[in-house]
């Protein structure tokens, strides 16, 4: 009898992200998840002050000027980033033989751009999509490319 290869998905948005792996069964169930400390924060939270001002050239006026990043865009950046070392340290201990990565475009890109070449080495899929509130028991049908539907054995019925 094969056994198959230890499969993990990692499942991550801007602000939340989990480990998924597959069981024997082929049953998934979440291993590790994360959040960010910067999840639900408005921006005024997130920036240290105000935007600067401006002077107008041809008149007194002063402007506002706009930041040249979003700060919930960088606070994203950051936590992709903390995701693909998440995905590292998991390849580095050998948990899992293969990975399937699950995000945003944008999420997505970043994990991948910082995953290491062991983590990398063991990618066999990705899908861009948002499952992040999809609970673990409702994740096969969008992962059915990878996961195939549970088994179940037949109850044994023991007679008298």
């Amino acid at each position: 009898m094969t056994t198959q290869p230890n499969l993990w998905i990692a499942i991550a948005d801007g602000e939340h992200a989990r480990l998924v792996a597959r069981a024997a069964d082929n049953a998934l169930h979440t291993q590790s998840s994360l959040d960010s400390t910067t999840a639900h924060q408005q921006t005024s939270d997130l920036v240290s002050d105000r935007a600067g001002r401006a002077h107008e050239s041809t008149s007194t006026r002063r402007s506002a000027m706009s930041p040249r990043t979003d700060p919930h865009d960088k606070a994203q950046g950051i936590f992709a980033h903390q995701v693909a070392e998440m995905v590292n340290a998991a390849a580095k201990a050998g948990s899992f033989d293969e990975l399937v990565l699950v995000a945003q475009p944008d999420v997505l890109h970043v994990i991948q751009d910082r995953l290491d070449t062991t983590a990398s080495a063991r990618v066999v899929g990705t899908l861009m999509k948002d499952l992040v509130k999809v609970p673990d028991h409702n994740l096969q049908p969008h992962l059915a490319q990878w996961v195939h539907p549970i088994i179940r054995k037949p109850p044994i019925i023991l007679r008298p």
